[in-house]
């Protein structure tokens, strides 16, 4: 396709082309719903990368009977016109209770993530910076912290957002520009859901208090993302590595260091967002300060718990985790319920990650870069940290396990292969980038995972 020749399409595209977070050598998985938005995103993409970096995903919930059905057929439509491939997933019963967007949400990232994680993939969204301010309005309004003014960032792992620096406004006027048709969902102006209230009453009252309220609401969140990162740098180094801390050596630091602290460590053992726990750092270091142990429950099935002065936070519920194991290559290994295997096979570059399957169930990794007789598997531990494949940088396993929506009652039963201690494969959360295959590879580790 030719780029478009109307300024407002210039104005998306240039913006898109400077961000860089289309890799030029990237594979993309695409989340179309037919709205103005991702139809602008898709075309965004194959105007930039060709049709053949991309694959589309279109989630029909079938929640509006015929409108679902003719948002299905358009998407379709597009693909077919752009020469793009188009999966679609057709999502079963929703609950007759609980969250509805909730779980709109999750099937949609669960199959984006096992389409990824099969192919290799960047997942590509078409969030604008008008969803931008509707996220960090929300959060604000329903969870305090300094997470809710982050909003939504970039890139996340294997999650990139490219339009996060256009509105609403512009993708419509791209679309226009490029004759291209799109669907309106009703539902996301209706004033039942909570997204709809800050869309067409929080922003609209904004706008009347100043006219650059939203630009305003925009440079917030990137200047706190921006600190954000220096702060994590900071929380790291006075950790360095622990998963505890004195209470004396909490009890010294400045309290805003403090809250982070405890909210590293007591979500790194849970798994989960614990809403409140930075808060209760005076209660902590009032426990046990004579010495012996204590016990002090701080939500989400977490709690804190002292020993001699020596603060930790835990699962309530975890089960003992399974043993350690050794993995032989080739070999197989128990690992609880878990059954691992692995084999080496010839392989010239790439060709091996056609092994891979969607659920996640097998890795495929470069058998040059194993040490000999070094595989393990063994289960997550708080503050276990892997540069998976896509990532800028390294993430803790805690982090990749909320990205994959992965229950928490399931994380510590997760087998983790590593070899000489490093991690280098969780089955459908992350491979290593140091061990990933590439276009020299030659001999490769094909790991599976079956649990009985």
């Amino acid at each position: 396709m030719s780029g478009p020749a109307h300024p407002d399409g210039y104005r998306v595209l240039e913006r898109v082309q400077a961000g860089g977070l289309l890799g030029s050598a990237d594979r993309h998985i695409a989340l179309v719903s037919g709205g103005r938005d991702s139809v602008c995103l898709l075309d965004v993409i194959v105007t930039l990368r060709g049709a053949a970096t991309l694959a589309v995903l279109h989630v029909n919930y079938a929640l509006r009977g015929a409108e679902s059905e003719a948002d299905e057929r358009h998407v379709r439509a597009l693909c077919a016109q752009a020469g793009v491939e188009c999966v679609v997933h057709r999502a079963g019963l929703p609950p007759s209770r609980g969250n509805l967007q909730a779980w709109a949400r999750d099937i949609r990232y669960g199959e984006a993530s096992k389409l990824a994680l099969a192919r290799g993939a960047q997942i590509v969204t078409g969030h604008t910076a008008s969803d931008q301010i509707e996220t960090v309005l929300y959060r604000l309004a329903a969870s305090p912290g300094r997470r809710a003014l982050l909003g939504m960032a970039p890139r996340d792992g294997r999650l990139i957002r490219p339009l996060l620096t256009s509105t609403r406004e512009e993708t419509a006027a791209y679309c226009r520009a490029r004759g291209l048709d799109w669907r309106e969902d009703a539902s996301n102006s209706d004033e039942r859901f909570a997204r709809g209230r800050v869309r067409h009453g929080l922003i609209e009252q904004l706008r009347r208090v100043h006219p650059a309220a939203e630009a305003n609401v925009l440079r917030s969140a990137e200047l706190l993302r921006e600190e954000a990162a220096v702060l994590d740098e900071v929380l790291a180094s006075t950790l360095a590595g622990r998963a505890q801390i004195a209470l004396e050596e909490l009890g010294l630091l400045p309290p805003a260091l403090a809250r982070l602290v405890v909210v590293r460590l007591a979500e790194d053992a849970g798994g989960v967002l614990i809403p409140g726990v930075g808060g209760r750092v005076e209660e902590l270091c009032a426990l046990a300060p004579r010495g012996g142990s204590a016990q002090l429950d701080v939500g989400g099935g977490v709690c804190a718990i002292v020993e001699y002065g020596i603060l930790r936070f835990a699962r309530r519920d975890r089960a003992p985790a399974p043993a350690e194991v050794a993995l032989e290559l080739p070999g197989t290994a128990g690992f609880g319920a878990w059954t691992l295997r692995s084999e080496l096979r010839q392989f010239a570059g790439e060709r091996a990650l056609q092994c891979l399957r969607s659920d996640g169930s097998v890795g495929v990794l470069d058998a040059d870069l194993l040490a000999p007789g070094e595989l393990t598997v063994r289960a997550w531990r708080a503050g276990d940290r892997v540069r998976a494949v896509g990532l800028p940088a390294a993430k803790t396993l805690s982090d990749l396990f909320t990205d994959r929506r992965l229950p928490r009652s399931e994380r510590g039963h997760i087998p983790v292969v590593a070899c000489a201690g490093e991690i280098v494969w969780v089955p459908g959360v992350a491979t290593a980038e140091r061990v990933r295959v590439r276009s020299d590879t030659e001999r490769v580790a094909v790991l599976t995972a079956r649990r009985d």
